[in-house]
């Protein structure tokens, strides 16, 4: 059985019993029993018998796709709620007709127990059509939030090997250039956290070549 092998932040390997070849396509059984299937790409190591590959899965399901997904029920959630919410609005109409005059209650009368507890009904019903409005808002930030990722890549993507290929080579040059006074130093530190940004991306692309490459 092949199952997943955490390797790096968001980056799961396929540990896998037999040897595989690039392309090949294979289950890899999660630790809740769940079978994905993947398509294998590069020996990244082996140990105690076991192969680790790169993995991605078969049905193109990534973090954008994930993404996507999240927006959508976040987007699902936001609409039910407003649905939830306007037919409470609604609701809470109940009797307008009467309430519109202005009656006072009459404590000493029968209908004053029903005028009171319709009032109290309406106002209920506004409560909480209130909350699920709140409740749909937070659903509609959510819902942006996660259409905003919905182009992301990251390491766990074969994508990423060109992405910070170009984001090293980029933070390289810029090092360099503020190194030689090419590029003047707005502090004392920015040479330090040029350099730092520069390892950070050399970091990822040799990852990702391992991984990708």
């Amino acid at each position: 059985m092949n199952t997943y092998h955490k390797y790096a932040s968001n980056v799961f390997l396929a540990k896998c019993t037999e040897k595989h070849n690039k392309g090949d396509v294979i289950e890899v059984t999660t630790k809740y029993g769940k079978d994905n299937e993947s398509i294998v790409y590069n020996l990244v190591f082996e140990k105690d018998g076991f192969f680790y590959y790169s993995i991605i899965r078969a049905d193109g399901f990534n973090v954008q796709e994930r993404a996507k997904a999240r927006a959508n029920r976040y987007t699902q959630w936001a609409n039910s709620a407003i649905g939830q919410s306007r037919y409470l609005q609604q609701e809470a109409n109940e009797g307008k007709d009467f309430l519109a005059l202005g009656e006072p209650i009459k404590t000493d009368h029968y209908s004053g127990r029903r005028h009171r507890a319709l009032i109290e009904r309406n106002h209920e019903r506004m409560r909480k059509s209130s909350e699920l409005r709140k409740k749909a808002e937070r659903h509609e930030e959510k819902a942006e939030y996660w259409a905003s990722r919905e182009n992301d890549i990251n390491i766990s993507m074969p994508e990423s090997l060109e992405l910070y290929k170009y984001k090293f080579e980029e933070t390289e040059k810029f090092h360099a250039d503020m190194k030689s006074g090419k590029i003047p130093r707005a502090h004392m530190c920015s040479l330090e956290y040029a350099k730092k940004e520069a390892n950070k991306f050399k970091k990822l692309y040799e990852l990702a070549n391992q991984l990708w490459g």
